[in-house]
């Protein structure tokens, strides 16, 4: 049950926080890049973000068997946000030709730190109390 939730938790967090990025608070720094696809095919992302959130899920609980605790959610969603968010920010720019490269590493980042610490509280939370 705890993977179930911690995937569910894990798409509505980073649904929530990428979704708000990308079509509504940085939506012209999207909409400037050209290699973008205007009109994204969601069911892939949303594919990707369970597989994420079950690689989560089974990482904290080998991390800590006996059961989590939300400092534990912490640290294996900010490691894990650090591995992804690293290539997003600091490589894609270094490959794609976006409008500023100051930019899109500050908007990545930003939206990667608040992404990954949520879901860090959250699954850690679903841990803790699923044991």
């Amino acid at each position: 049950m705890k993977h179930i939730l911690t995937i569910l938790g894990y798409l509505l967090v980073s649904f929530g926080v990428q979704g708000l990025s990308h079509f509504v608070i940085n939506q012209d720094h999207y909409a400037a890049v050209s290699y973008a696809r205007p009109d994204p095919v969601v069911p892939m992302g949303l594919s990707a973000m369970v597989l994420q959130g079950l690689i989560l899920s089974i990482a904290l609980g080998k991390l800590a068997p006996a059961g989590a605790t939300i400092r534990d959610g912490l640290k294996v969603s900010w490691a894990f946000g650090l591995f992804l968010v690293s290539y997003i920010a600091i490589a894609e720019p270094a490959k794609y030709q976006v409008p500023s490269i100051a930019q899109w590493i500050a908007v990545e980042a930003s939206a990667g730190l608040l992404q990954f610490t949520l879901v860090g509280l959250l699954i850690g939370l679903i841990h803790q109390k699923l044991r």
